[in-house]
């Protein structure tokens, strides 16, 4: 059997050695990419994609549990009110927590007797426009969606009441025996007017007037002037008839 020679097994020797190097080098390369690319993008993304599966369940879950809850029901029977201060009535489930909301403020908590009626203390209401709901808090303290929203108008301004005629105390004599009522109220809100207590019909313009039948000697006229919230002004014209 032939021999190498001494030289020959040294180049092969060389040969291979560098090949394993460049081997080595080459796979902590990819190894030292693998781990940036791990640390710097693969990581980050499987944690922020686990933070966002546990954010969109918490607010399902709490969905749910607000979806047991039944909210309560108000019972309110007037739209307007000239009181500052009104008590609010209604039911939900028995001996639950009921904690009612004026324009997003919590405004009174009161607990529901065992049939499931409650009625608040007075709670105060601001000028105008009141948005009304309430809301069921159970025992761990977990509350229910809003109750339907009610909208309560507070307002303490009198209407308007202008009497253009008759003038006070007229003396009317001969001729028929009626009399012309005429006069002007607010424009901008919603206003009865009653005239000797029958109602009669108001314009767009503010507007109104009525006919009066009149009796031989004094006669009284009363006008009312009365808004949706009770608020109400009053005039009276003394007119005597003559014959």
């Amino acid at each position: 059997m032939k021999r190498q020679s001494p030289h020959y097994r040294s180049f092969s020797s060389r040969r291979a050695n560098k090949g394993g190097k460049s081997k080595l080098v080459f796979t902590l390369i990819i190894i030292a990419i693998v781990a940036y690319f791990s640390l710097t993008w693969l990581i980050p993304n499987l944690i922020g994609g686990l933070s966002f599966i546990n954010r969109s369940n918490t607010p399902q879950q709490a969905s749910k549990k607000e979806a047991f809850i039944s909210p309560p029901v108000l019972n309110i029977p007037f739209e307007a009110t000239n009181s500052a201060a009104i008590k609010i009535k209604g039911y939900s489930i028995p001996e639950a927590i009921i904690e009612i909301y004026i324009d997003d403020e919590v405004q009174s908590t009161i607990k529901a007797a065992s049939d499931g009626n409650f009625i608040s203390e007075e709670v105060e209401l601001n000028f105008g426009t009141n948005n009304i709901y309430g809301k069921t808090v159970d025992q761990e303290g977990n509350k229910s969606l809003p109750s339907k929203t009610i909208q309560i108008i507070y307002s303490n301004e009198k209407p308007l009441l202008e009497i253009t005629q008759p003038e006070d105390n007229k003396i009317m004599t001969g001729g028929d025996k009626k009399v012309t009522v005429s006069g002007t109220t607010n424009t901008d809100k919603d206003v009865t007017i009653v005239i000797n207590d029958t109602r009669v019909i108001v314009d767009s313009a503010g507007k109104f007037s009525k006919v009066i039948n009149l009796n031989e000697g004094d006669n009284q006229i009363v006008i009312v002037a009365t808004d949706t919230s009770g608020n109400s002004t009053q005039l009276t014209r003394q007119v005597t008839y003559q014959p």
